[in-house]
C-alpha cells in the first residue's frame, strides 16, 4: 500500500467526504477490552479489528488470550489469528492490513472498533508517523518534506557483526541522536543507521522543527478517532493477571507451549516472543520432559479411565506430577510465576504509553473505570459502569456531540507544542545504577517511581551525599 493512502489530509471544507469515524478501545491486559467491544455489539453495527501484536498470530489461542469463536456472539473479528506464527508483524504491516479493513467496514455502514493493548500498532495506524521504535517504517511522505539524499549511501549501512562500530558512527553523524539512547540498544541505533543510509536526513533532524509538530499526534489522520481506555487499579489488575494465568494453566498453556517449543527457535520473531513461551524454556529443555513423552503411550490407558476416551488439557502437567520428579515440578511452579511478573510489568507498560499519548501527543482518551467490575466479578457492576459510560461516549461522538467530558471522565491534552517539549535530554539517575531516561517526561515519571523512591530514602540514610545526576543534551 501506498503510504500516501494511510493518512489522508481531506478536509471537508474543501468538498471532500467526510473522514470514516473509528472507536479505538486501549488499556491495559486484564482490564477487558475484548468484552466491551463486543458488548458494545448490543447497541451498534460494530465489527473488531484486533491490536494486539500476539492475538494476530495463528496458534497460542490460550496463551495469548485469544477470545473464543464461541464467546464473540456473533461479532465479526479481523486479524484475530490470522497470520503465520513464524513471520514478523511489523506495525506498519498491521497499518497497511487494517486500511482496507476500516474501509471495507465503513462501506457496510458499521462502525469500526480497533481493540487491542498494541498501542504502537494503534499509533501507527492513525498517527502522521510511527512511533520512534519503529523509526525505519516511517513514512516516505513525511520524510520527502526533509532535505536530504534519496540514494542509499551504503557507508552509513550498519554493520550486523559490529554493534560498537555502529554506535561510534551514529555519534559521528548525528551525536544529537546518539545521546538520545544507550550504546547497548543496538536495534535502535541500526535502524537509525538505515534511516540515514536511505534518505540521508540526520534522525534528529526528524523530531525537530517543523517536521517534529505532526509526530505522534492524530489531527493528520484519515480517520475521525474516538480513543476509550477500560483501565483499572493497579493491585487489581495484578490480582487479576495473575488468576487469569492460572486459568491458563488449566486450559491447556503447557501444551500449547510444548507443541511449538524447538530449542533452535528464534523467540525474538513472530508469536514466540509472546510472554509465557520463552518462560518455560527451561522446563521444556529438560531431559524429564522427553522421558515423560516418551512413556506417554503407557499413561495413557491410566489416564482414559480416570478422565473419559479423551485426555484432558492439562495431561503434561498431569504427567509432570506423576513423574514425581522434584527438579520438573520446580522448574513448571517458577515458569508460572515468571509469567505472571512479566505480565504485571507489561500492564505497567502499557499503563505508561498511554500517559505518553496523552502528555507528550496531545491524544483525547476517554477512561472508562472496570476496577469495581473486576473486583467484584458482577455483569451488573460491567454493565453500569464500563458498557454504559461507554454508550454515552459512542453516541456523542457519533453525534458530533462536543459534551464527552462531562461523562466520560475525559483527560485534556496539556495544549503544548510537540516541538517545545523535551524529547531528547539525556538524564543519568546515579541512584538506580546509572539507569538512562530519554525526555524530561520519563525523567519526572521515572523519579515518581516507588523504587527511585526507596533508593533515594536509603541514600539519604546512609549519607551518601548526592544521589541524583542530571545529564542536559549534548548539541
Amino acid at each position: 500500500m501506498d503510504d500516501s493512502e494511510a493518512f489522508g489530509n481531506s478536509n471537508p471544507g474543501d468538498g471532500a467526504k467526510a473522514k470514516p469515524k473509528v472507536i479505538v478501545i486501549m488499556g491495559p491486559t486484564g482490564s477487558g477490552k475484548s468484552k466491551l467491544a463486543i458488548d458494545l455489539a448490543s447497541h451498534f453495527p460494530v465489527e473488531a479489528i484486533n491490536a494486539d501484536s500476539m492475538q494476530v498470530y495463528r496458534g497460542l489461542d490460550v496463551l495469548t488470550n485469544k477470545v473464543p469463536l464461541s464467546d464473540q456472539k456473533g461479532v465479526p473479528h479481523h486479524l484475530l489469528g490470522t497470520i503465520s506464527p513464524n513471520v514478523e508483524f511489523t506495525a506498519k504491516d498491521f497499518r497497511d492490513s487494517a486500511i482496507p479493513l476500516i474501509n471495507d467496514i465503513s462501506a457496510r455502514n458499521c462502525l469500526p472498533v480497533i481493540v487491542g493493548g498494541t498501542n504502537y500498532f494503534i499509533q501507527a495506524l492513525v498517527s502522521p508517523f510511527l512511533l520512534d521504535e519503529s523509526v525505519e517504517d516511517m513514512d516516505e511522505p513525511c520524510l520527502d518534506n526533509l532535505s536530504g539524499n534519496t540514494q542509499l549511501d551504503k557507508s552509513f549501512i550498519p554493520e550486523k557483526e559490529n554493534s560498537n562500530n555502529n554506535y561510534d558512527l551514529l555519534k559521528d553523524i548525528d551525536p544529537v541522536a546518539a545521546n538520545r539512547m544507550h550504546p547497548n540498544n543496538h536495534r535502535k541505533i541500526s535502524q537509525y543507521l538505515s534511516l540515514y543510509a536511505r534518505t540521508g536526513v540526520l534522525p534528529s533532524k526528524i523530531f525537530q522543527g517543523k517536521a517534529a509538530e505532526k509526530w505522534g499526534q492524530v489531527g493528520n489522520s484519515r480517520y475521525d478517532c474516538c480513543f476509550i481506555c477500560v483501565d483499572a487499579t493497579l493491585p487489581v489488575l495484578d490480582r487479576y493477571v495473575e488468576q487469569r494465568v492460572d486459568c491458563m494453566i488449566d486450559a491447556g498453556l503447557l501444551n500449547e507451549v510444548y507443541d511449538i517449543y524447538n530449542p533452535n527457535a528464534d523467540y525474538s520473531r513472530g508469536l514466540r516472543q509472546a510472554i509465557g513461551v520463552r518462560e518455560f524454556e527451561p522446563l521444556l529443555k529438560t531431559l524429564v520432559i522427553d522421558e515423560i513423552y516418551k512413556s506417554k503411550k503407557e499413561l495413557t490407558e491410566d489416564f482414559r479411565r480416570e478422565k473419559g476416551d479423551k485426555l484432558c488439557n492439562d495431561d503434561l502437567r498431569e504427567l509432570l506430577k506423576l513423574s514425581s520428579d522434584s527438579k520438573s515440578i520446580t522448574l513448571m511452579e517458577e515458569a508460572i510465576e515468571k509469567v505472571k511478573v512479566n505480565t504485571r510489568r507489561l500492564v505497567r507498560r502499557q499503563k505508561r504509553m498511554l500517559n505518553r499519548l496523552q502528555k507528550l501527543f496531545d491524544w483525547t482518551i476517554h477512561y472508562v473505570d472496570s476496577t469495581e467490575s473486576l473486583s467484584s466479578k458482577s455483569d451488573d457492576v460491567w454493565t453500569v459502569q464500563v458498557v454504559e459510560q461507554t454508550v454515552k461516549i459512542v453516541r456523542s461522538f457519533l453525534g458530533d456531540n462536543e459534551s464527552l467530558s462531562s461523562t466520560s471522565g475525559t483527560l485534556n491534552s496539556s495544549g503544548m507544542k510537540l516541538f517545545q517539549r523535551d524529547l531528547w535530554t539525556q538524564y543519568v539517575c546515579k541512584a538506580c545504577g546509572d539507569r538512562v531516561l530519554r525526555g524530561i517526561h520519563e525523567w519526572e515519571q521515572h523519579k515518581k517511581g516507588r523504587g527511585h523512591r526507596k533508593r533515594i530514602s536509603s541514600l539519604k540514610n546512609k549519607s551518601q551525599g548526592p544521589c541524583l545526576v542530571e545529564q542536559q543534551p549534548k548539541h
